[in-house]
């Protein structure tokens, strides 16, 4: 892993790579080269991006940060504390190349970025793009999910607990079903604001929100999801 400064702007670097550090943030240098090769609308765009046949070895996904909420209103971008190491990008960053060691499977972060203005900072991530995959509310409009795929999740989501991780925004959104060449995996996403946590108070409430969301999105979204899909996630999650 590398930290780089060039003047205001603050890198890390988990990939060995030709491109400069602002060239991996710049989507006109991506768009001028014909790169990019999808899009994703959330609270801001996440860029998809060809890089397989670079030396990065893998296509990515690009990220601004930008703020929730009736903050939003007034500032779009800007962040606060300029202390690096608990910038959204440097933490997030850090977060996912810990549990992309342990094995828990998270997109593997490729670099992070912080500007610092005059006032606070702004930041970008770069990540692994997870390829033919679906997020859960997706998917769920489509298919139902087999019974051993309902414990497979919950394993997943006691192998994050087992790490002290509380996801701050566990939901039917984060979790991605990739499927290609006959297998299938799921995947954790969105770490941001994420937090390593000790005990296990937490870890009741934090399944919960997970419920809560899977409930919403049958009204919202029309998803194939009932009261034996989520205890047979339980069961996957105790075993």
């Amino acid at each position: 892993m590398a930290y780089i400064q060039h003047g205001n702007q603050y890198f890390l670097l988990n990939s060995d790579t030709a491109l400069a550090p602002e060239q991996l943030f710049d989507i006109e240098y991506w768009q001028q080269q014909q790169r990019v090769i999808g899009q994703a609308k959330g609270r801001g765009i996440t860029w998809f991006l060809q890089a397989d046949d670079l030396d990065i070895g893998k296509n990515l996904a690009l990220r601004h940060y930008y703020r929730g909420g009736w903050s939003a209103k007034f500032n779009r971008d800007r962040y606060f504390d300029c202390a690096l190491k608990n910038s959204r990008s440097f933490t997030e960053f850090e977060m996912l190349r810990r549990l992309h060691k342990a094995g828990l499977p998270v997109p593997q972060p490729i670099a992070a970025r912080v500007i610092k203005k005059t006032i606070g900072y702004q930041a970008d991530i770069l990540l692994q793009k997870i390829e033919n995959a679906q997020d859960l509310t997706a998917l769920l409009q489509q298919q139902t999910l087999s019974e051993p795929q309902w414990q497979e999740i919950g394993g997943l989501i006691r192998q994050m607990h087992d790490l002290q991780v509380c996801h701050r925004d566990l939901n039917a959104h984060n979790i991605l079903l990739q499927q290609q060449q006959g297998q299938h995996k799921f995947w954790l996403i969105d770490f941001d604001k994420c937090d390593f946590l000790s005990g296990d108070n937490w870890k009741a409430d934090n399944l919960a929100r997970l419920h809560r969301s899977f409930l919403k999105e049958i009204g919202r979204m029309q998803i194939q999801f009932n009261e034996q899909n989520w205890q047979q996630l339980l069961t996957g999650y105790h075993f």
